[in-house]
């Protein structure tokens, strides 16, 4: 495993320039990043609290540290979920890929970075993907599992999936505003529970709603090992198999559907993600860490080099698979 340039794929960012910009463009935001100690902050936008923000998140240099620190020698760095703000429309969007562009332009042999979009306009989300990849050299986009309650099989995103495919984007769908938010109330149960069953949601709109099928070279990529997909993904099959509904969009068998999404890494057990790569195949997986969240697994790299597959599946997991898409067509 000696030489493998390990590539992280799932990271956070929120740097305080970018907070000091988003601030004076956009009043309504409101972001605060307010100390809790030297490691920890309070992280509020809009007068919606985020504790604890780990002070990676916002610390170049903190972050650079824990990488060295965790064998992590690149981040793909992303908006933080706290910061899409569909609501705020381009410049929040805009002034965030500008600073991550700015932040890889930097540092070119430890970031890399895939933008947010401003997925309230399906065509203006097209058109700041466009930009973020042929002109900042960003490699694709994060994005949320659901557009203030509106299904990524909605008419209205046709245009960025179309200009992700032509692209050769890396698209990246991440839980936010996940459904059945007031029955999870308790004991976390809104990350525990919510945020892989909102990337499930994501994923199955993407499949029944044609969309998988209509743009087949879609690069796909589910967080936190991709919610319940590839362990739900035959009873998919079998239900588009004796029900008519799952037929409304895609007139075959669904067949194979764990292989038309890619996945990360985070799934928090040795047997779990041993079992996913089994299904999926070990081309279809990612590093990631969700840094620096504490439901994330900053030991990513570790936690792969343990597992008991072969050393050129966990090459291409570490950093092969990702260097390939990564690339984009400019």
């Amino acid at each position: 495993m000696a030489g493998v340039r390990t590539i992280d794929t799932h990271t956070h960012i929120l740097t305080e320039d970018a907070i000091a910009l988003i601030n004076r463009e956009l009043p309504k935001a409101a972001i605060k990043l307010t100390p809790i100690d030297q490691d920890f902050s309070v992280l509020e936008v809009a007068g919606t609290p985020y504790r604890p923000f780990p002070r990676g998140g916002f610390d170049v240099e903190r972050r650079l540290k824990d990488m060295d620190e965790t064998g992590v020698d690149v981040h793909v760095l992303s908006a933080t979920p706290q910061t899409y703000l569909y609501g705020l429309g381009l410049p929040a969007a805009v002034i965030q890929n500008d600073q991550i562009a700015k932040l890889v332009k930097a540092k070119p042999d430890r970031f890399m970075g895939i933008g947010t979009l401003p997925m309230a306009d399906g065509e203006m989300a097209a058109a700041e993907l466009r930009r973020i990849v042929t002109q900042l050299g960003l490699r694709g986009a994060m994005f949320a599992s659901n557009v203030v309650g509106k299904n990524l099989d909605d008419p209205g995103f046709a245009p960025l999936w179309q200009t992700a495919e032509e692209l050769g984007a890396f698209m990246f769908v991440h839980p936010n505003n996940v459904a059945g938010a007031d029955r999870m109330t308790s004991y976390y149960l809104n990350n525990l529970i919510g945020n892989p069953l909102d990337t499930t949601i994501a994923a199955a709109c993407l499949l029944f709603g044609g969309v998988m099928d209509r743009h087949p070279k879609l690069k796909i990529c589910l967080a936190h090992g991709g919610g319940f997909v590839p362990y739900q993904a035959a009873r998919w099959t079998h239900g588009w198999q004796v029900r008519p509904e799952p037929k409304k969009n895609i007139g075959k068998k669904p067949d194979e559907i764990i292989r038309r999404f890619l996945y990360d890494t985070i799934l928090h057990s040795k047997e779990t993600l041993e079992f996913m790569i089994a299904r999926t195949g070990a081309d279809r997986v990612v590093l990631g860490s969700d840094y620096p969240y504490d439901m994330g697994m900053m030991d990513c790299v570790a936690h792969v080099k343990a597992l008991n597959i072969s050393d050129a599946d966990k090459a291409s997991i570490l950093s092969g698979r990702a260097e390939q898409l990564l690339k984009v067509n400019v």
